[in-house]
């Protein structure tokens, strides 16, 4: 068969020449139909040509077809004005398109029209996928080249949309094809339908187009969040040239005489605003400008051939260059802060303004302590941040506020001891860094004693300036290193700052970043509805005739799913959940029942019960107490309610008047961990508490600490001339209990005597006591009636011997 073949219908001049116009005008038409994407200067347009060849070929001779191209071509790029070479590249590719799919219906024995409507399809296909497939194998590697992109980026770029082009495209030339063959008439719904599939894809395209270049403009100001000015510079120079699909980007810095060119792979220049550059073609500039409005450089985008930017990637280009004036600044003032301390000979491991140690001494300082922790004992990190330091600036000015860093950096080197490390981290926070503890709860005490000389009043041009602060304790941890522990202290101190606490130790359970515990919240309505809250209850014991004296009550979560929680994983999402007074109730009720059922089998024992600070703050509270005693038919002074953590809010008005109509009631107060918060001599002039509880810390570091010894002593004096009882936390051990009460401590509770168990359990063990007498739980220390020698301590205590005042004659 020829090539060049022939319809099937006898020759007709008049018939030729309509098919041959028509042709013509088709191609001429359909090439400015199309949908552009540029890479750098050059454009990759997918137009509508080879469906007006696949159809022609289909339905005239070859020959015609091939020169109908080429003329209708030719008079659409010159309509189009393109370029001498790219008029001649589109005639010659459009042509060699007509050829090749005429080519291939020829080998396929194609003859126009066909017996059958099936016949037209594959044959049809394998034309449009030949000329299709021809298109791209001769546009893509020219554009490529004149982009300057490897071959194999431009094939894969948009391969899916191009694909969904070439099959709109070729429904179109099928239906053509039908509808001549069924009905000609009917061929005037084909423009309607190639209108609106044209418009579908183009939107397509450019909808993509919108989604990717977003993407690509958020990726590329992360990228600039960097603070060194070199990496702000050549990461601006490669992400504007992948951004703009620009030939070349050049970043000038006006005060800086610095210019900065390269494209996306590499930096060609970086030196004085003297050298030119290379590309001679289309200079796209924008003034690098801030929220002030001031113009701090320029940025240029340059390309080999004529580019114009649509309206989206100018908008792209004003936001790209704002967000590079803005890391530009950054980076310059990074770099404007790491000069000016690099000055100072002192800055490498100290601050400058107050000699103590800088961070980074404090990092490498405890890291060396991190390795050799196992064999000198615990360290700890206080963080400190004063307490409305920029109100003394704002005021007196920053020279004021200097002096008084200066003496807060003097009383803290004074106060600690010879092995601690006091640091300015920066601003009004400081550091120390506590070493080779006993204990853990012995930073608490220390850490104490440092906000308490921080306390007192700064003398500054005779006016007397009261310095406060905040403090977060944080134990170092076994994994994380100095990073985890700064954080944690940092935790910490941010906790006592919004309880408006001077103190606060970090605890795992209270860290936001605990998602369990953050979860748990969720379970809370259903707990108290279906009352999953129990309660366990410690025993309280004489220490030296062993003799249960009262028990503590400890709540426990009851959980289906999670077991038994205990409090300080659920306390504080109970406090912030609103459901703390259902809480308390649901607590307290099962307290004073146990109560109850002790005291008519004969034992009658107050019950210690831990309030909430924010309870405190509840006017209503104490109503609510004095109505559950009423209840359960219980005198007041059955009742305890240890508080904790209670310092700063003891300072409100509202918490005075509950405090005082609790006690005024009858009911006792004791307070919880002392030595290890915010507990002092105002706390107690302030809060009427009845009873201190020292902290178990204190007990278990006192056989090998000094210090530790010392707190428990004097705080066993503080109580004894204050009259008040004192109860140590965590006795494991006879020896503990011994040294306790030689110490002068009345009570105590621990596993030495009983874990904590069940209302019914601890009656159990009351009524069978130990060594036959009910009502103890350990032997006594001394015969009756042996002569026991007192240290000189406990001698100086009162005549009478000592009982917790909340007791039975």
């Amino acid at each position: 068969m020829s090539l060049f073949h022939t319809v099937s219908a006898p020759p007709d001049t008049g018939r030729e020449l309509l098919v041959l116009a028509t042709l013509l005008a088709t191609v001429t038409i359909s090439l400015p139909v199309k949908v552009p994407i540029r890479t750098r200067s050059a454009t990759h347009a997918t137009a509508w040509v080879e469906t007006a060849i696949v159809i022609g070929v289909a339905v005239a001779p070859t020959a015609w077809v091939v020169l109908c191209t080429g003329l209708g071509v030719a008079i659409a790029t010159r309509i189009m004005r393109l370029s001498l070479i790219k008029t001649i590249f589109t005639v010659s590719k459009n042509m060699l398109l007509a050829a090749a799919a005429g080519l291939a219906l020829a080998l396929l024995d194609w003859d126009w029209p066909p017996d059958r409507l099936g016949h037209i399809v594959a044959p049809l296909a394998v034309a449009y996928l030949v000329a299709a497939l021809l298109d791209e194998a001769l546009a893509i590697p020219v554009v490529a080249i004149a982009s300057r992109t490897p071959i194999r980026h431009q094939f894969k770029t948009n391969w899916d949309l191009r694909i969904i082009g070439f099959a709109v495209r070729f429904v179109v030339a099928l239906v053509t094809l039908v509808l001549l063959k069924v009905e000609p008439w009917l061929l005037v719904a084909v423009p309607p339908l190639a209108l609106s599939l044209h418009l579908a894809y183009s939107t397509r395209v450019r909808a993509r187009a919108e989604r990717q270049a977003w993407q690509r403009l958020a990726h590329t100001t992360d990228a600039l969040n960097v603070v060194d000015l070199d990496a702000v510079l050549h990461t601006a120079v490669a992400q504007a040239a992948n951004l703009f699909s620009a030939d070349e980007v050049e970043v000038e810095l006006e005060e800086a005489g610095r210019t900065v060119r390269g494209n996306s792979e590499t930096i060609t220049y970086d030196g004085s605003p003297d050298q030119p550059s290379a590309i001679n073609g289309t200079v796209i500039p924008i003034e690098l400008k801030g929220y002030d409005d001031t113009a701090i450089g320029m940025l240029r985008l340059r390309f080999h051939g004529p580019v114009k930017l649509s309206e989206r990637e100018r908008y792209t280009l004003r936001t790209f260059g704002s967000a590079l004036c803005t890391a530009v600044r950054n980076a310059t003032a990074y770099a404007e802060l790491n000069r000016v301390a690099e000055e100072h000979a002192h800055a490498a491991r100290h601050d400058a303004l107050t000699g103590l140690a800088n961070r980074r001494q404090l990092l490498d300082r405890g890291a060396e302590q991190l390795g050799r922790r196992r064999t000198e004992g615990v360290m700890a990190l206080l963080l400190i941040d004063l307490n409305h330091f920029k109100e003394v600036n704002d005021t007196l000015g920053h020279a004021a506020g200097d002096r008084v860093l200066t003496r807060v950096a003097e009383r803290l080197r004074a106060a600690v001891h010879a092995d601690d490390l006091v640091a300015r981290l920066g601003g009004d926070e400081f550091a120390v860094l506590f070493h080779a503890l006993p204990a853990p709860a012995v930073a608490a005490h220390r850490a104490e004693t440092l906000l308490s000389a921080l306390h007192e009043p700064i003398d500054l041009d005779g006016m007397r300036i009261s310095v406060e602060a905040s403090g977060g304790i944080a134990v170092a941890p076994s994994s994380g290193g100095m990073t985890e522990l700064l954080r944690r202290a940092d935790v910490a101190m941010y906790q006592a700052k919004r309880a408006g606490r001077r103190i606060a130790t970090y605890a795992p359970t209270r860290d936001t970043a605990d998602l369990g515990r953050l979860a748990l919240g969720g379970d809370l309505p259903r707990a108290v509805a279906e009352q999953e809250f129990t309660v366990n209850f410690q025993p309280i014991v004489d220490l030296g005739s062993g003799e249960v004296v009262s028990a503590e009550a400890l709540a426990r979560w009851r959980h289906p799913a999670r077991g038994t929680i205990d409090p300080l994983r659920f306390l504080e999402t109970v406090e912030r959940s609103g459901l703390l007074p259902a809480f308390a109730e649901a607590v307290l009720d099962q307290s004073l029942l146990a109560v109850r059922t002790w005291r008519e089998a004969g034992f009658d024992l107050p019950v210690a019960v831990n309030v909430s600070p924010r309870s405190l703050l509840d006017a209503r509270f104490p109503g609510a107490v004095l109505a559950r005693l009423r209840a359960h038919d219980l005198p007041p002074d059955r009742l305890v309610l240890e508080l904790t953590e209670t310092l700063t809010l003891s300072q409100l008005e509202v918490v005075d008047q509950v405090l005082g109509q609790l006690r005024d009631a009858g009911i006792r107060l004791a307070l919880d961990d002392f030595g290890t918060g915010y507990s002092s001599l105002s706390v107690l002039s302030r809060i009427p508490v009845h009873e201190l509880k020292i902290d178990r810390g204190f007990v278990t570091a006192m056989e090998t600490s000094a210090e530790a010894t010392a707190v428990i002593r004097s705080t066993v004096d503080l109580g004894r001339s204050l009259d008040l009882a004192v109860v140590a936390e965590g006795v494991e051990s006879e020896p503990q209990r011994r040294t306790l009460w030689e110490l002068g401590c009345t009570a105590g509770q621990g596993h030495l005597f009983a874990r904590p168990m069940t209302a019914a359990r601890l009656l159990s063990a009351l009524q069978q006591g130990a060594e036959g007498r009910p009502g103890t739980l350990a032997p006594a220390l001394h015969d009756s009636g042996a002569v026991v020698r007192l240290s000189p301590g406990r001698r100086s205590g009162p005549r009478r011997p000592e009982r917790l005042p909340h007791l039975p004659a």
